[in-house]
């Protein structure tokens, strides 16, 4: 949600002389106490001393601690004097952080270092560069020569050697372009919008990936200052990144492919918990549905018009002059009784709380009463309360890097969570302060950390900026827990750190309703996912503006395969909901909130498995097809199965090419096999072929296909089997029907399904059902395999419809093994697809096609 100029301007003109004392300039940030005005260069190893987990280093005064936490995770801590910095974290898990492996040293006159059964890991003496290389000795990641990691002012720079072929993704929502190689960024959460080419963002997630050739690595650096990253937009041969204060403590995470990489952060940083699986239906926001007739008529107009939804969102306007956790007696006079209306309809209710408290003290205001007598809230440095202008007018600020703040906080939800609002969403979370300088905190205001697992000690804002909305997120996520404590939480931050997935979802803030956003979003989402973010959309439809008819259209076929689905838009914007611009529009938008609820099954087995890997639902190309990274910055994954493979501009005209990675695809909408191996060179394959001085003719041109308002290209990948639903309204309707598994020979075929109650934490106890499924394909027949049902829930379908696609024939013999009874089929011969229904499988079984 983004205030308006107006707004700001009378917030600024009312509040500016009562808050005169809490508006600085613009400054240099508060430096830490023994922050050294020399120089310091890691030039020289002087002592080593080896570690049964790696290697204790001193250089002059500096000292190194290298330690492998696994065979294929590096630890490097680095310090200016002798004393290393605080062991703790805000971002890596303690059991992630203190796991340790036992290595074996490496001492000769060149180097010093140790081994895993994965990594070579050497510094070398003079001048010192670390080193860290694979087991057949190719260079994974490497210091810089000439640049030797420095510290000056608490700050430090760190240079890392950059081979001409290396790519960069990650850094979470940064735009610009897809690759962040010869690009630079601050890391900083800011109050922005609306995006283009604008950096800091409101989120500061300090970890990328690497791509050389067939090597990928990942680098986190744990740091909540303000840092930066340099890939060669300063240097050609070097990448770089550093901090203003603050700890210099990285991690080296090996591949070797994208996909290790990003599991092996999530091992460091955490994965996100399974949501409800009402999360990932449509849901429908706008700042602000007010007053609650509105709300009302919203939710009527979607089950009347017959477009499945799971989600209405209340931004600011629902509450009393603007003051988190509370209600507008006037617009809303029957608060519970609305929540509940909304859940006979099947509607889940999420509303806002940003975490500025209103500043009026006894005036009935719980929150401020309750945060103050608490002791719960930033101070100034002569130990007064900060305030703040933001919505409410003077407002101050919960300190939630106190585990006691943050019990508080959850707290203040108990009445909400009673009425049955189902989902909070923590916006304006950088924090956003409109009066104060760069829209934030003065960097010298005071938090104090009281958390287990650090020191107790203050830190200024400059320290704990970046990790505000992280904590605010986990406070409210915690708080619900403890308020249902059977009940999965749903939260949505707009800010947030390196960690943050582990307490719910994530959007790309304050976009615009143009065709350049639309594109921007894409790249967007495929960094988070690659970040860690896995639970992630962006406002569908654009938040500032009001989009075209065809921009909208556009926006929600391509929001129907991202993690999160919700159009959201700005108050004085024109209505955006799915009806608008007449029945043509809404008939393409709503075929395409249908697919979206035929395919939560595909889609809710993504989400287990995220939970379980931290693998994100939507990926680029290249992390299911290593090597593979000549496709468009636009086409994408969701999961191993989906590409979806829009226009590289969006609004473009023209024919476009598809370049799919190798193998067999199929047309997700006609069950058309595509032309066999039309796919385009690869960046390793041209330089390959032109230094060898052969023709490109050699590789086969890529299949072009013409743009339309009601078609986005969307592809099945051959080999797998991709489960889906009868239609349903909402994801609290029981779909009724079989169970849908679409096959698409190839090779390595298969698929996995997984299903529980969807909202409790029951199947933690084993309420829940897990299959997986494989096929194989000869030349007359096609066998899908069964594997053995895990878990004792039950499911929902009776039958189970296999189509096979791909099929030449009408003619088909069908047999179950085990099972004497004829199965009938159907052809589709325009889809190519047979078509059979069988009882429920759940044990191991095998259903044959042949003719």
């Amino acid at each position: 949600m983004k205030r308006s100029t107006l707004c700001l301007t009378v917030c600024l003109a009312v509040f500016a002389a009562i808050h005169q004392s809490n508006l600085q300039a613009a400054q240099p940030p508060n430096r830490p106490n023994n922050a050294s005005q020399a120089r310091v260069e890691l030039d020289a190893v002087t002592d080593a001393r080896a570690l049964p987990d790696g290697i204790q280093i001193r250089a002059g005064e500096a000292q190194l601690r290298i330690t492998a936490l696994r065979e294929d995770i590096v630890r490097v801590r680095v310090s200016p004097n002798a004393q290393l910095p605080e062991d703790a974290s805000w971002a890596v898990l303690p059991e992630a952080r203190t796991k340790t492996v036992a290595v074996q040293a490496i001492s000769d006159a060149a180097a010093v270092g140790f081994r895993t059964p994965k990594l070579d890991v050497r510094v070398e003496r003079k001048p010192l560069r670390l080193v860290v290389r694979d087991t057949a000795g190719h260079v994974i990641c490497a210091d810089a020569l000439g640049r030797p990691t420095a510290f000056k002012l608490g700050g430090f720079t760190v240079a890392k050697q950059m081979p001409d072929d290396e790519q960069f993704y990650g850094l979470g929502d940064k735009t610009g372009l897809f690759n962040r190689r010869d690009q630079a960024y601050t890391l900083w959460n800011t109050d922005v919008g609306p995006q283009e080419a604008t950096d800091p963002l409101y989120k500061s997630i300090p970890f990328f990936l690497a791509i050389t050739h067939d090597r990928s690595y990942g680098l986190f650096l744990d740091n909540t200052w303000r840092t930066w990253f340099d890939f060669g937009k300063t240097a050609r041969d070097a990448y770089t990144f550093g901090s203003e204060g603050g700890p210099l403590d990285y991690y080296v995470i090996y591949g070797p492919t994208p996909k290790q990489v990003v599991e092996g952060y999530a091992y460091l940083t955490g994965k996100p918990p399974l949501p409800p699986m009402w999360a990932l239906g449509f849901q429908q926001s706008r700042y602000s549905y007010s007053p609650e007739s509105q709300v009302r008529d919203v939710a009527n107009r979607l089950r009347a018009d017959k477009i499945p939804s799971d989600v209405l969102y209340l931004d600011i306007d629902y509450q009393y002059r603007n003051r988190p956790f509370t209600v507008d007696p006037d617009r809303f006079p029957n608060f519970p009784g609305l929540v509940a209306d909304l859940k006979k309809q099947h509607f889940h209710l999420v509303t806002i709380t940003d975490l500025h408290i209103a500043h009026i003290a006894n005036q009935g205001y719980m929150p401020y009463d309750t945060g103050h007598a608490g002791d719960n809230f930033v101070k100034n440095p002569d130990g007064s309360e900060f305030v703040g202008v933001v919505w409410p007018g003077p407002a101050v600020f919960p300190d939630f890097t106190r585990e006691k703040t943050r019990a508080w906080w959850g707290g203040l939800y108990k009445q909400f969570a009673q009425d049955g609002v189902s989902g909070f969403w923590n916006d304006m979370n950088e924090p956003s302060v409109f009066d104060g300088p760069g829209k934030t905190m003065p960097l010298d205001t005071v938090h104090r950390i009281e958390e287990p697992g650090f020191r107790t000690r203050t830190a200024t804002h400059a320290e704990i900026h970046n990790i505000v909305g992280m904590e605010n997120e986990r406070a409210t996520y915690d708080g619900l827990l403890k308020l249902r404590p059977d009940e999965r939480p749903f939260v949505l931050t707009r800010a947030t750190y390196a960690g943050g997935q582990r307490f719910g979802f994530t959007w790309t803030g304050d976009n615009s309703s143009t065709w350049n956003h639309l594109r921007l979003a894409t790249q967007m989402l495929l960094n988070l996912g690659m970040s860690g973010i896995s639970m992630v959309g962006d406002d569908i439809g654009g938040f500032n503006g009001s989009p075209q008819p065809d921009l909208l259209t556009k926006w929600i076929e391509m929001g129907a395969f991202n993690p999160m689905y919700r159009d959201h838009s700005t108050i004085g914007s024109l209505p955006q909901e799915v009806w608008v611009h007449g029945p043509q529009q809404e008939a393409i938008r709503r075929r395409y909130i249908d697919t979206r609820y035929r395919l939560l099954p595909y889609i809710y087995t993504l989400a287990e498995e995220a939970s379980r890997t931290g693998l994100p639902l939507v990926r680029p190309l290249f992390m299911e097809f290593p090597g593979y990274y000549d496709s468009a910055d636009s086409e994408f994954l969701l999961g191993r199965s989906l590409l979806v493979a829009p226009p590289s501009l969006p609004d473009m005209l023209d024919d476009y090419a598809v370049s799919y990675p190798p193998g067999p695809w199929y047309d997700f909408w006609t069950g058309e096999k595509m032309p066999a191996q039309r796919t385009g060179p690869n960046i390793v394959q041209v330089a390959e072929t032109v230094s060898q001085g052969q023709s490109l003719s050699q590789f086969p041109e890529p299949y072009t296909i013409h743009p339309t308002l009601e078609t986005l290209p969307v592809y099945v990948r051959g080999g797998s089997v991709i489960p889906m639903q009868p239609l349903v309204q909402s994801t609290d309707e029981t779909p009724n029907g079989p169970l849908e598994l679409r096959v698409y020979p190839g090779p390595q075929c298969e698929g996995s399904l997984y299903l529980d109650d969807g909202h409790t934490f029951r199947y933690k106890q084993g309420e829940y059902l897990r299959q997986s499924f494989t096929c194989r394909a000869e030349a007359k027949a096609v066998t899908l395999a069964f594997g053995a049902r895990e878990g004792s829930y039950a499911p929902w379908w009776k039958s189970i419809e296999v189509v096979v696609y791909g099929w030449q024939s009408e003619h088909a013999e069908v047999k179950l093994s085990g099972s004497t009874e004829a199965l009938k089929t159907t052809y589709d011969a325009k889809a190519h697809a047979l078509h059979v229904v069988i009882p429920d499988v759940a044990g191991k079984q095998e259903l044959q096609v042949g003719r």
